[in-house]
Order: C-alpha cells, then sequence, then structure tokens
C-alpha cells in the first residue's frame, strides 16, 4: 500500500499538469458522490496521508485512495496506455493532459462550498488540517506537511488505550497520516520498540520523538529516488523486506511475521528490540 510520501509524489506530478486547467471530460464508471462539470477548473491536487484530492472550481473534491493495487497514470493526447482501459477508475482530461487512475478500490466524491480566494494567500497547495473537506477530517496530521502538528498528534495518542500494540497504533490514520507499513517496521527499529509493545510503555516525550522521526523520514523521501531510512545501510532500510538477514545494528537475524489488527506484515529484530517479542 503506498505511503504518503508515495501520494504526496503523485500529487506533485499531476499538480503542474492539472491545476489551473479546464476539464475537458471526466469519467469515473464507479464514482461515489458528484460530478464536476465540463468547463470548470481543477482548483488543487493535495496529497493529505494515503488520500489523494483533487477539487474543482464548482466545489467538487475527488478523493482516491490506492491501496495496493491503485496507480496514477499521466498521458498526453494520442498517447498509448500503459494499462487496458477496462483497469481504468477515474479519467481527468484537459487540453493537454489526461490523469487517468488505474485499479484504485476508492473513488469518490464530494461537493463543498466553493470559498472566494482570500487576497494574498496561495490557491493551490497541500491541503492544511482547516481546509480539509469531510471525506478526510478525520485524518490525524499529515507527517508529509512542513509542520506537522505533533502536540494534536499527541494528544490522539492520549485518546487510545494503553494496552493496544504499537504496530496497530503506528498505522492508524486517525492517529497521524501517512505512515505505511515500511514505516511502521522502520520506527519501530530505530526506536528499539518491539511491534507488540502497548502504547502504555512509551511516555510523552519517546511518544514525541517517535513521531518526529516519521515525520523527518517522509519528508526526507519527497523527492526522487529509492526511500531510505537508514543512509548507509544496502538498499536503504533497516528491517523491512530484510527476513533471515543480519540486523545492521546488533546483527540478529532480522525476522517476519503477520502481526496486529488486522494483521500485516512487520519485520524486526529480535536482538535490539526486546520485550514484549512478538509470537510467532
Amino acid at each position: 500500500m503506498p505511503e504518503g510520501d508515495t501520494i504526496w509524489r503523485v500529487a506533485a506530478r499531476l499538480r503542474p499538469a492539472l491545476v489551473g486547467a479546464e476539464l475537458v471530460r471526466f469519467a469515473a464508471p464507479r464514482l461515489t458522490g458528484p460530478v464536476p462539470a465540463v468547463g470548470v477548473t481543477v482548483d488543487a491536487v493535495d496529497a493529505v496521508g494515503k488520500h489523494l484530492l483533487i477539487r474543482f472550481g464548482d466545489g467538487v473534491v475527488v478523493q482516491t485512495h490506492l491501496r495496493m493495487t491503485g496507480s496514477w497514470h499521466l498521458y498526453r493526447p494520442g498517447d498509448r496506455w500503459a494499462r487496458p482501459r477496462h483497469q481504468a477508475r477515474l479519467e481527468i482530461e484537459t487540453a493537454s493532459w489526461l490523469a487517468v487512475c488505474f485499479l484504485a478500490p476508492v473513488v469518490r466524491s464530494t461537493r463543498e462550498p466553493v470559498q472566494p480566494p482570500v487576497p494574498g494567500t496561495p490557491t493551490v497547495g497541500p491541503a492544511g488540517v482547516a481546509s480539509r473537506p469531510g471525506a478526510v477530517a478525520h485524518l490525524g496530521p499529515d507527517l508529509t506537511g512542513p509542520a506537522p502538528d505533533l502536540g494534536a498528534v499527541l494528544a490522539r495518542l492520549g485518546a487510545e488505550p494503553g494496552d493496544r500494540p504499537l504496530v496497530d497504533v503506528l498505522l492508524d490514520q486517525r492517529v497521524a497520516a501517512g505512515i505505511g507499513n515500511v514505516y511502521k517496521s522502520e520506527l519501530l527499529w530505530l526506536h528499539r520498540l518491539a511491534p507488540l509493545a502497548p502504547l502504555g510503555s512509551i511516555d510523552a516525550e519517546a511518544r514525541r520523538a517517535l513521531y518526529g522521526d516519521a515525520a523527518r523520514l517522509l519528508r526526507a523521501n519527497l523527492g526522487p529516488g529509492a526511500r531510505v531510512t537508514v543512509p548507509g545501510v544496502p538498499g536503504g532500510l533497516a528491517v523491512y523486506g530484510r527476513a533471515g538477514r543480519a540486523c545492521p545494528r546488533c546483527r540478529d537475524v532480522v525476522r517476519r511475521a503477520t502481526l496486529g489488527s488486522p494483521p500485516r506484515g512487520t519485520w524486526w529484530c529480535p536482538g535490539c528490540q526486546l520485550s514484549p517479542a512478538p509470537a510467532d
């Protein structure tokens, strides 16, 4: 499943092609919600955690969530598509570009009040919490943003049960948006935390450090190139996808297990991510 940095890069690629352009054609055979009118402008393309939001001049906001199968492609008119048309879930066409979202499980829309522009403020760019449409209003602070509100993250953590395992808390987008399975495993390794350690076992300072590092790593990987969480380690990752190989810190053998609710693959080092150890 794409993580927050991936969706941020998708938005950055689509934004120059779509924003400010007039909608020529819109097709979404499985769309739930209103359809933007042909002739309106594309006002913004925003990434909020793992969600991509495309805002139109008539107030329609189209939301996609790629999960494990979806992808966005950008074509010039007449280009040959890399995937068959029957896999297209959303097509947004302007005079110069065609943006196609393939196989996304979530394509839905809402209609938000059209706000007149405020002089001196930007009209496009990443969505702040205050400007989020209802479809993503439940999400925690977006950790890919330039200054995520870690105080708000701590407040949301404080409302969670103390016995909830960290492996679940880190993936909870209501707490903080953007962390996926890769960063979950890498953050737990970075902070020497066992995946099934309960949230109540770490104090406010440790929680702030954990999510501060999540934001730092996500921001560091917004540019092109392979994702890196531990510079100098072959492949750039400490434990994710490295089951059976040596931990770069203590040289114990990295393990993998399906943990959490819902169950997800998790990688960790039993040598330096200590008690409570996850069961096989």
